[in-house]
C-alpha cells in the first residue's frame, strides 16, 4: 500500500463523523445480532466495511452471502480495543519500517501494554473478529474469511474458499 493510500485512508477516518451511514446494505446481509455487532464498530470502520462490501459486490455478478458478511464484519475484532486514527497509522508505519518492533509489540498483553496496543489490535483483530462471528452464529465460511483476511492468499491456495479470500482482500486493500 502506498503512502498516498494510507494518507487518504486516515483522512476518510477523520471525516467519518461528518458522513451519514446508510445501513440498508448491511441489513440486507446481516442477521440482527450481526447488525448489532456491526453497529458497535467505530464509525470509520463501518464506512470502510460498507465500501469493502460495495467493492466485493462489484467484482462479480454472484457474491455468496458469506463473503458479503465477511466484507462487512472483517474488522469487527477491533471493537475489543478501539484505536484512533493515530494508533492505526502507527501500527502500519511501524510494521513497514521497524518490523522487529512491530512483532515484539504485537506479542504483548493488551491489558498491560498500552504502548503496544495498536500493534496487538492490528495483528490479532482477525482472530477476535472470527470469535465474535462464531459466537453470533455466522457460518463457518464467513468466520474463516474473517479469521484469514490478513493472511497471504498464497498459503491458502489449496483451500476451497481461497478465491473468496482473494476477493475480500482485494476489496479491503482498495478501500
Amino acid at each position: 500500500m502506498t503512502t498516498h493510500y494510507r494518507i487518504a485512508q486516515g483522512v476518510r477516518a477523520l471525516l467519518a463523523y461528518a458522513q451519514t451511514i446508510d445501513y440498508t446494505p448491511a441489513k440486507r446481509f446481516l442477521t440482527p445480532p450481526l447488525l448489532d455487532a456491526f453497529q458497535q464498530m467505530s464509525r470509520s470502520e463501518q464506512l470502510h466495511s460498507l465500501r469493502v462490501l460495495r467493492s466485493v459486490l462489484a467484482q462479480d455478478a454472484t457474491t455468496p452471502d458469506d463473503l458479503a458478511i465477511a466484507a462487512l464484519m472483517h474488522d469487527c475484532g477491533k471493537v475489543c480495543y478501539p484505536q484512533g486514527v493515530f494508533g492505526k497509522s502507527l501500527a502500519v508505519i511501524v510494521r513497514r519500517l521497524i518490523p522487529p518492533l512491530y512483532r515484539y509489540g504485537s506479542r504483548q498483553d493488551p491489558q498491560r501494554s498500552v504502548w503496544a496496543r495498536a500493534f496487538i489490535v492490528a495483528e490479532h483483530h482477525p482472530a477476535w473478529g472470527a470469535a465474535i462471528l462464531a459466537q453470533l452464529g455466522a457460518s463457518d465460511r464467513a468466520v474463516w474469511l474473517v479469521a484469514t483476511h490478513q493472511d497471504s492468499v498464497s498459503q491458502w491456495m489449496d483451500h476451497p474458499h481461497a478465491a473468496l479470500l482473494w476477493r475480500l482482500q482485494r476489496a479491503d486493500d482498495t478501500n
